[in-house]
């Protein structure tokens, strides 16, 4: 089934341009708590931080026993949000409107309701999915190294799988481009008859029809960034120091009680996080798993469950790393947030923060992007 032919109808999007829904990760789940059980193979990681709250103007400093001014340098987004990674949802949602995504982080009450409808009926169609290929087990966690220690398992236990030939889903990946931190699930991989390996990521509809072309690209974008990263771990590429420091974990941390055992029961006897990360990299470059062949994006109707069509995404490995480069320059502070090009400003009329939207007032007085959005929401 063919894409909507019209991107100026309202109706081949959502109000907040996320009428697809992807993996877990999409739902920016926090860190889970000390002590807290965790699910085993289904433990996504999220784009929250856990950095300390920091003072966002001026430092006070004692000087000959009064106080002067110090002034801070200017904080990079990744900093204003506290954040120490990023996922590839964070990423993807930039190709879509980075003003919009900015927002949905700084006014998240303004986010239609049907979003969060959207969000609990995905989830179940993935968990369903999920279960399918493999069972979930509860397992409690003592520290922030434990949590990550889990994503380290669900890899370590989905790498023999893949090498036999059989499909995995939920498969974790993380990855290091310009300096930031990324991650992310993958929908599924497996192997097509030719001997391809295929990513297969699922994306669930409200409505019945395919969706724009500008909402696959969106997707398009998303799943050429999860194999940019996943080749590189395979390629070695990825170093466990760097995942550490980024992320701000203590390598030599000893593993919780709960964490090592149910790491004994899946044939790993590992003591520490440094033990489990190298070790997962090893497996993970040592193995003969190879770069993504095939990308394919597949949609849902949400309530029928029905294929609405797919997708084959072509794949060009210099256009995404220089896409990824100029998205990264807005998290690292080297540009200033962007809205829409006047020929995508029939986004606008969809978006919950148009009514706010500074990006849009600037370019509505200057003429051009207003006639072409009235022109475009006929």
């Amino acid at each position: 089934m063919a894409a909507s032919d019209s991107e100026e109808d309202p109706g081949a999007a959502s109000a907040s341009g996320f009428s697809d829904l992807s993996d877990s990760e999409f739902l920016l789940l926090e860190e889970p708590e000390d002590s807290a059980p965790q699910l085993v193979d289904s433990a996504k990681p999220s784009s929250s931080s856990e950095l300390p709250r920091v003072s966002t103007g001026t430092n006070m400093t004692e000087n000959g026993g009064g106080l002067k001014e110090k002034r801070k340098r200017s904080q990079t987004p990744l900093e204003k949000y506290f954040l120490k990674y990023l996922c590839v949802t964070d990423i993807s949602t930039q190709s879509w409107c980075e003003q919009q995504m900015v927002y949905g982080r700084e006014r998240p009450e303004l986010q239609p309701p049907e979003r969060v409808s959207l969000l609990d009926a995905g989830k179940s169609i993935h968990l369903a999915r999920e279960l399918e290929v493999h069972n979930l087990v509860s397992v409690r966690t003592t520290s922030k190294e434990d949590s990550w220690a889990i994503k380290l398992l669900n890899l370590l236990s989905m790498i023999p799988v893949l090498q036999t030939g059989h499909r995995v889903r939920e498969f974790p990946v993380f990855g290091e481009i310009g300096g930031v931190f990324l991650v992310g699930i993958i929908d599924e991989l497996h192997y097509t008859a030719k001997g391809e390996l295929e990513l297969n990521e699922l994306k669930t509809r409200r409505r019945l029809l395919m969706p724009s072309k500008a909402q696959i690209k969106k997707d398009s974008f998303q799943v050429c960034l999860y194999k940019y990263i996943f080749d590189s771990m395979v390629q070695g590429q990825l170093k466990p120091e760097n995942f550490t420091s980024h992320i701000g974990l203590r390598p030599e941390q000893p593993l919780g009680l709960h964490i090592k055992a149910h790491a004994q029961k899946a044939g790993f006897t590992v003591a520490s996080l440094k033990e489990l990360l190298d070790l997962a990299f090893l497996n993970l470059t040592l193995s003969d798993i190879p770069n993504i062949d095939r990308l394919k994006i597949e949609y849902i109707h949400q309530e029928s469950n029905a294929l609405l069509g797919t997708e084959e995404v072509p794949y060009e490995r210099d256009q995404v790393s220089q896409e990824v480069q100029y998205y990264l320059a807005y998290w690292k502070g080297q540009r200033d947030v962007r809205g829409v090009d006047i020929e995508e400003a029939w986004k606008c009329n969809m978006c919950a923060y148009s009514s706010i939207c500074e990006w849009r007032q600037d370019q509505v007085a200057e003429g051009p992007f207003q006639r072409s959005g009235s022109k475009k929401s006929k």
